[in-house]
């Protein structure tokens, strides 16, 4: 198969397989400068799916860059109306959303954290039908990546660029099963594979989860109507797609304050185009009490105070070391691929997905049944081959769930 059949490839997959598009709907894609060759493909496998409308929404890295250096502080305290205004049209029409990412994970590296967290704060101010809206799988959105330059170069640094470029396609063509048969077939049997999985962990109605690693002692308990999920969701209208290209995990949501002990990183979090790494974080009743990091503190500690909600957890995702993308043995500086590699949870906003019953409620609602809410979602990896899970029942007893990183059943 060639370079370009590949890439039509993934093109087909990104609208067929991840957002399912219907006839008539109306398409938003958020995508940087960066993409632009693949995005206008994806553009036409859009239309030719029976699409409406495709609207797509460029940034440049270089402008975003400018702007966060020479912008007043006020611009990071507001939020365009405009941009509010398209994503709730698109709620209202039932469209879809895809990002399109080529993320250079230095992008905002020095920029002062307070202009990273006041800009995350009033997105997700403004934002928050949206994320009620994404959060609940009330419309069809993915996310998908291609190489950059700069994002090549982070993940291979001794190559030369066109060399490195071509390695990190390779490496992204096999994590969404691109180059290996019928790409939709193998992504049918792998979403099928996950969800019994799901199945299995749904069955055992585990009352906590109890992990133990290097730097790691840390008891989750899980809401008496969790739900393990994956990567596969419907809309409420039931049309079926995929958030994540790349998806390896199984999920569920944890008890908001029932969260007690320690846990420790094991690969980078990218946060606002900035690396955090070598950190730990110390639980008491589901609170972060203590946050220390190698590289990035002050932008940890702005992370886990952007509100109340940000110094909690919101999602528990199962992923066995040997995975796809964990056997690549490429760390990606990119969460959409290494959190597919490891077992890792969120801090911030839960999945009211994840929860019986829980999909239609409001954000108080949430909160009154436990479950967190936050302006901030982010991922950070914690497995390796030296962890092992436990599954605690309600009586006590427990069973093994992870051993040496891998599934034990």
């Amino acid at each position: 198969m060639t370079f370009e059949e590949k890439l039509e490839q993934y093109a087909e997959l990104a609208v067929s397989v991840g957002l399912n598009v219907q006839k008539g709907q109306l398409i938003v894609i958020n995508t940087t400068t960066d993409t632009i060759e693949f995005t206008r493909q994806v553009v036409k496998k859009a239309y030719e799916a029976g699409a409406k409308t495709v609207q797509v929404n460029y940034s440049d890295p270089i402008q975003t860059r400018i702007h966060y250096e020479l912008a007043p502080d006020e611009a990071f305290q507001e939020y365009p109306k405009w941009s509010v205004v398209q994503r709730d049209e698109v709620i209202d029409k039932g469209g879809s959303f895809l990002w399109i990412d080529a993320e250079d994970p230095d992008l905002l590296t020095g920029i002062p954290a307070k202009r990273l967290t006041d800009s995350q704060k009033s997105a997700g101010k403004a934002l928050e039908r949206y994320r009620q809206a994404v959060g609940s799988d009330k419309v069809a959105w993915s996310i998908v990546a291609i190489p950059s330059r700069k994002w090549a170069k982070k993940v291979f640094p001794d190559l030369e660029a066109e060399e490195g470029m071509q390695k990190l396609w390779e490496a992204i063509f096999k994590t969404v099963r691109i180059g290996e048969g019928d790409a939709v077939q193998l992504w049918t049997e792998h979403i099928a594979a996950l969800e019994t999985r799901a199945s299995q962990l749904n069955e055992k109605k585990y009352a906590k989860l109890h992990y133990q690693a290097p730097g790691t002692d840390l008891t989750i308990t899980l809401p008496e109507k969790h739900k393990w999920l994956t990567g596969a969701a419907r809309t409420p209208q039931g049309n079926a797609f995929i958030a994540n290209m790349p998806t390896e995990e199984v999920y569920t949501v944890p008890a908001k304050y029932g969260v007690e002990g320690q846990v420790r990183n094991t690969k980078p979090l990218v946060y606002q185009g900035n690396i955090i790494d070598g950190f730990s974080l110390e639980f008491e009743k589901g609170k972060i009490v203590n946050a220390k990091a190698e590289t990035g503190q002050e932008l940890l500690n702005e992370m886990i105070n952007a509100d109340t909600g940000a110094a909690y957890l919101g999602e528990v995702a199962l992923v066995p070391h040997h995975s796809p993308i964990s056997d690549s043995n490429i760390l990606f500086f990119n969460t959409l691929f290494d959190e597919n590699a490891s077992n890792h949870l969120a801090i911030g906003d839960s999945y009211p997905t994840c929860y019986e019953g829980a999909r239609d409620l409001e954000r108080a609602q949430l909160e009154s049944i436990g479950l967190n809410t936050s302006i901030v979602h982010e991922d950070f990896m914690i497995g390796s081959e030296n962890m092992d899970i436990d599954g605690v029942f309600e009586d006590g007893s427990r069973e093994p769930i992870f051993r040496n990183g891998n599934w034990a059943f």
